[in-house]
């Protein structure tokens, strides 16, 4: 019994060891993205209006849309720099006011590349 139990966690330790030691499969194809936000819907003061450009939530979904604008499969990876903000007068009963956008935000997206993980029927 005590044989028996040994010999598992041998085999065991020396199948994990060898599949933790193998390469992972998959490669990426890399690609850097330079581009700009849309304004926010709204006027505000200059300094409330920059802060509301600049928001992770605001970032983050514009960051997606630029790397899935490149097509099927593409992911961000990375946002390498948040850009500048940039604002612009609102007019009307707004006057005073501000509307700001981020310009040249670049940002970093990946894909798995095509055949890299075994996608390719009767290739391995």
């Amino acid at each position: 019994m005590q044989f028996k139990i040994s010999l598992s966690v041998a085999l065991l330790f020396f199948f994990s060891a060898n599949y933790a030691s193998a390469p992972l499969a998959a490669e990426y194809i890399h690609r850097d993205l330079m581009a700009n936000t849309l304004p926010s819907l709204g006027c505000a003061v200059e300094t409330e209006a920059i802060a509301t450009a600049s928001k992770p939530y605001n970032l983050n979904k514009y960051s997606k849309k630029f790397c899935q604008s490149q097509g099927y499969g593409w992911h961000v990876e990375v946002i390498k720099d948040n850009g500048k903000a940039v604002c612009q007068d609102c007019t009307g009963v707004n006057n005073g006011k501000k509307q700001c956008h981020l310009e040249d935000v670049v940002v970093t997206c990946k894909r798995i590349k095509p055949g890299s993980v075994g996608m390719l029927p009767g290739k391995s």
